[in-house]
Order: C-alpha cells, then structure tokens, then sequence
C-alpha cells in the first residue's frame, strides 16, 4: 500500500459503506476536508454526526458523499492496512533485544522491530519514544491518546544511551514530561539487565518515574530475557536468585512509599522474579487492578484467584441443584506449560482435583531447547518442543495448551508447526485454553465440551 492511499479492502454488509456504494478498491481521500494521515485521524474526524467523504473510485473518478450519521456509527470498511500508514521499524540497537536473539529460518514477522506508537495505543506494544516526532506527540496530545505505554528501561538519559545504542535515546525521556504536563495517561516498562539498570540505578529510576503520578500509572519490572543466539551481542548476563531478591527488595521498599503518599503501589515486579526466588505472590490488592498483565505482571495471581472463584462457583451450583457433595465424573488430562510456571500450575490443578477427585491431572513442564533453556516461560514454547518431550508419555484424554503458545489467532507456534501436526504426531486431542480461571477449571474437568459458547477451544484429531 502507498503511503495516505487508504484503500478499502471490505465493506461491512449492512453498513453505511454499504449504503453510500463504496466497494473494495476504492480510496479514502478526505473527512470534511481533511487530508487523512491514518487511522487516529480516520477514528477523530468520523466522530461527528455530519461528515463530507472524498473517494476516489478505481477508475479515477471523485466522489463527494455527504452522510449524517450517529456519534458513535463507524463507516463499516476495512482498510488495506489495520494502521492505513506504514508501520515504523525500530532505529535503536538495544542490548537486551529479543528479536536479535532469534534464529535464522523463522517467519519474516517474527523479526521486524516495531516501534510505533500508533500501536502502543491499538495493541498494547511498549514503544521507546525515539522514534516520535514532535508532531507525533501533538497529535496524541489533541486527540487525548491514552494510554501510552513505555520502554523507559532506566531515567539516566547516557545509560539509557547506551543500554538502546541510540545517542538520542536520552533526550527522547523529555517526552515523557510533555505527555505528563498535558494529561495524557501513560504505564512504563523496565526491562532489568544485570550490572546495567538495576540495584542503584533501578532505586534512581523508580524515583524519577514516581514524579510523574498520576499521569504515570504504572511501571513494571520484567527480567531480560537472553536465548543461546546471542553470538556477537552485547555480553548480559541473566539475573541470578541473589539479583531478583535485591529487585524486590527495592520494588517493595518503593510500593510502601507510593502507597502511603498516593494510595497505590505504582511499581510492580513481574510473576518471574516471585517464580525464581520462591517467594509467594503478592495479595490481588497490591496490584492496583492489575495494569500490565501483559507484562506478566500479576497474571499468575488473577488466575490463582479466578480458580478458587470458579470453584466456589462449583460448589454452590451442585449444593443448590442438590447434587452430590463432589463431582466424581472419571476425568484424565494432562498440561504442557514452561518450567518456571509449571509448579504453580500444577498446585492449581491439585486444587480442583480436591473438589472433582476423579480427576486426574498430569503436568509437564517443557524445557526450551529451541531458544536454550534459560528462556522458561509458556508463550515462547515451539511445536518441535512439545512433540520431542512429550512422545511416549502419558497425556490421557486430552492435551491442555495455554493459548499464549500460538500465534494470535492461528493454530500455529513460534516454529510454524501446526496444532494438526503437534496432534497427529502425539495422537492425543487437544484443548486451546484462556487465561481465565473459569475456562482452566472448565478445561480440566471438561465441563462446557458440548455446549457454552467459546469458553475454550476443544480440537478433535482430524481423521
């Protein structure tokens, strides 16, 4: 697609699109004058209830449409491009990079850098600022854009020059005031790099960041993450036991002084550094409604708490239905999660298997041996992976696999092997589970399987 040439690829049957006879091809020039740079001025202009469209059909002819319309209508198309712009690559070398660690031979998607803050609003991504202009933050600024999320990584502007290989990423801090001054809402992100941001320069960073609440809700704390590819690159080494314990040590010094002077905890470590120090989760409240799941931060708590929740919920429909006391239906499944998670799930499944004890539940934790095995988390877990570790086991009726394995909203892992492989070579059936506790209560004890709609997704073997 060219640059600001806002081609319509669909048009929404029923909708006002539909009406006013556009069709796929066509163009999107202007709303009620306005030359449209990409979807935020797309969304902003056809906010009011009277908009003039320019189209430019295939053959090159103009029309002018006139549409009244409620607030709220959308026109009913969809773009070429999710962004109607290009999106914007990355220009900084940063040390910790994940994409750099990647091996060769992997989909072209999975290397391209973005750093765009358009998608820091539409999809959550954490963007450095460096690649913003001035006109960029204006326009965030006039449409009130929020939240932004950030890769601060440490408020010491040369540190953080060296940390993104970038001598503008110093300056590009300042930005952060700009959004403060003007109200707009933003989280921040550090991720923490033995020996270069954390202990003292962490406690600095915290504190420059804590001046900027409330704009500045949140900042969360993620441990690099290094694969075996790192030939060349910057020599990180990964955060030891000792490392984490003086992270939380400091988080946890900087949430009690946050909340007792603004009433929330405002920095937050995530699920890794409690994971690999032993340590319980945090209580529900001391994540502040829970703002950078995304991050990891709290997932693990939500779920623990959304379990028990379901299970409760279990026993007061049976009591109610005057049922049995327990679910004593015969039930065997097994679970494949990362090794540093699957402790904690499996503590979780021995916790439904107490109310269904027909149930029986088997975990497996798989080692990374595509990205090296200090990469120990579920969402970079490889299809090659799975079949290698867990042929010839035990898995019972069904497989369950965090959703967080696939690419979103495919039926594919990181390598490109296919769920229909994964399942034809273990010979097992396999459930798509969310992150939910309702739907891993559900997943295990196989309630919802024939009815209940999209609660979790079973896939049968295909013959």
């Amino acid at each position: 697609m060219k640059k600001n040439e806002h081609v319509v690829t669909c048009v929404k049957p029923g909708s006002m699109a539909e009406e006013l006879e556009l069709e796929p091809g066509d163009i999107l020039l202007e709303i009620n004058g306005h030359r449209l740079e990409d979807i935020f001025d797309y969304q902003y202009y056809m906010e009011d209830t009277y908009v003039e469209l320019l189209v430019k059909k295939p053959d090159g002819e103009e029309w002018l449409l006139e549409v009244e319309k409620d607030e709220d209508e959308d026109l009913g198309v969809i773009f070429e491009n999710g962004l109607m712009d290009e999106y914007r690559s990355c220009r900084n070398k940063c040390i910790f990079c994940f994409i750099d660690q990647m091996p060769p031979g992997m989909r072209d998607t999975l290397y391209f850098k973005d750093d765009d803050s358009r998608l820091s609003f539409l999809q959550g991504n954490y963007i450095t600022l460096t690649n913003m202009s001035d006109h960029d933050i204006d326009r965030i600024i006039a449409y009130h854009l929020a939240p932004i999320n950030i890769s601060v990584h440490t408020m010491n502007p040369k540190l953080r020059c060296k940390m993104l290989h970038n001598r503008f990423a110093g300056d590009a801090l300042q930005k952060i005031r700009r959004f403060y001054e003007a109200g707009i809402e933003m989280n921040g992100q550090i991720v923490l790099c033995r020996g270069i941001n954390d202990r003292e320069e962490l406690e600095h960073t915290i504190e420059a960041l804590g001046e900027f609440l409330p704009h500045m809700r949140s900042v969360s704390v993620v441990p690099v993450g290094l694969t075996k590819f790192r030939d060349g690159l910057y020599p990180l080494e990964p955060l030891t036991k000792e490392d984490m314990e003086d992270a939380l040590a400091r988080i946890e010094r900087f949430q009690q002084i946050f909340f007792e002077r603004y009433g929330v905890h405002f920095i937050h470590a995530s699920d890794e550094f409690y994971l690999m120090c032993g340590r319980s989760l945090p209580e529900a409240e001391r994540y502040d409604g829970y703002l950078q799941l995304e991050n990891g931060v709290g997932m693990l708590r939500l779920l623990e708490d959304e379990v028990m929740e379901a299970l409760e919920e279990d026993r007061e429909a049976r009591s109610a239905e005057e049922g049995p006391a327990e679910d004593k239906r015969e039930r065997s499944v097994s679970i494949a999660t990362g090794c540093l998670a699957a402790p904690f799930i499996k503590e979780l499944a021995s916790r439904v298997q107490k109310e269904y004890p027909g149930l029986k539940v088997t975990v497996y934790a798989i080692q990374n041996r595509y990205f090296g095995e200090l990469i120990t988390v579920s969402g970079l877990i490889t299809g090659q992976d799975l079949v290698s570790q867990l042929q010839g086991k035990e898995l019972g009726e069904r497989l369950l696999l965090p959703v967080n394995m696939f690419k979103s909203g495919e039926e594919v892992f990181l390598d490109d092997v296919t769920l229909a492989e994964v399942q034809s070579a273990l010979q097992i059936k396999t459930d798509i589970v969310k992150s939910s506790g309702r739907e891993f209560v559900n997943a295990l004890t196989g309630a919802g399987l024939t009815g209940g709609p999209d609660r979790y997704r079973p896939y049968e073997l295909k013959e």
